[in-house]
């Protein structure tokens, strides 16, 4: 028998990500001289459709925002399989007409690199908040990489990264 107790004080904002960077992280500095590395990541689910038998592919985006990880943001790069561990922020601006956009993003804690672009990163290297690790070996040079698409996202263009 399952019991499920529910707790009104306790809630839970977790998300987990392992996917591929759609292009090369962004970093930028507040004005207090703060990083903010910004990134998106592709993540995709495969079915088979019971109506035609085909196998059908749906991929989506998430935006990653990660606080004091200029030293990760070289091996960022566009393809790189990543584990992405943070909570869920919705944000408010107004755009260009004026107009209110909401957008949520994950704050990310811990950003391990799963090297899924072409070697030289294993998974026990990463970046984390808390302890703000640095990484264990140099960045990749682009020239390292093997060309054309990460497995599994055959076809994905930087015109299909919303971030």
């Amino acid at each position: 028998m399952v019991v499920f107790r529910i707790m009104a004080s306790r809630s839970v904002n977790k998300v987990i990500l392992i996917g591929n960077l759609g292009r090369d992280a962004e970093t930028a500095f507040t004005a207090s001289q703060v990083s903010v590395t910004k990134f998106s990541v592709a993540t995709s689910r495969r079915w088979k459709d019971q109506q035609s038998g085909e196998w059908k592919e749906e991929t989506d985006w998430t935006r990653v925002v990660l606080w004091r990880g200029e030293n990760v943001a070289p091996y960022l790069t566009k393809g790189t399989q990543v584990y992405v561990e943070g909570r869920l922020q919705t944000r408010s601006y107004d755009d260009k007409d004026g107009k209110k956009v909401w957008a949520t993003d994950v704050v990310a804690d811990q950003v391990i690199l799963l090297g899924g672009r072409g070697g030289g990163t294993g998974p026990d290297e990463g970046f984390s908040q808390e302890g703000a690790a640095p990484m264990r070996s140099a960045p990749r040079g682009r020239s390292a990489a093997p060309s054309g698409p990460p497995m599994g996202n055959q076809g994905v263009t930087d015109d299909d990264v919303p971030f």
